[in-house]
C-alpha cells in the first residue's frame, strides 16, 4: 500500500470520528509490516483533556491486537499529527508518517517531525 492510498484509508474512516465540539473529524491508517492496516478516529469530550487523537486511537487499537513497537511500517493521517501523537509514533518505531500539507503529501520519520525528542 502507498503512502498516499494509506491517507486516502484514513480519510474514509474519518467520516466515523466523534468530534461534536470541534467538528474536525481526522483518521489515521497503520501499515502493519504484516501488511494489515488498523484504523483509528478521534473521539472528543465534553472534558477536553479527555478525548483521544487518531493516531493514539489506531496505536492502542493495534496494541489490543498484538502489536509492539517496530511492528508498524507507516501512518497516515488526515491531519498534522500533534505533539503527544509524534512521541507515541516515534515510541512505537513508525518508519513514515504521511499527512496533506499545503496541498501536497507530505512524508516524514517520527524523529524529523519531533526533532530533539526523548526515550526512556
Amino acid at each position: 500500500m502507498t503512502d498516499r492510498e494509506l491517507v486516502h484509508e484514513a480519510a474514509a474512516v474519518s467520516e466515523r470520528a466523534y468530534a461534536p465540539y470541534s467538528r474536525f473529524n481526522v483518521g489515521a491508517a497503520l501499515l502493519l509490516r504484516d501488511g494489515r492496516v488498523i484504523t483509528g478516529v478521534n473521539v472528543e469530550n465534553a472534558a477536553y483533556p479527555l478525548g483521544v487523537c487518531a493516531e493514539r486511537a489506531a496505536l492502542a487499537r493495534a496494541v489490543g491486537e498484538g502489536v509492539r513497537p517496530g511492528d508498524v511500517e507507516a501512518i497516515g493521517i488526515t491531519a498534522s499529527p500533534c505533539g503527544g501523537c509524534r512521541q507515541w509514533m516515534l515510541e512505537f518505531g513508525v518508519d513514515r508518517v504521511a499527512f496533506p500539507h499545503d496541498g501536497d503529501l507530505l512524508v516524514r520519520t517520527p524523529a524529523e517531525l519531533l526533532p530533539h525528542s526523548f526515550e526512556l
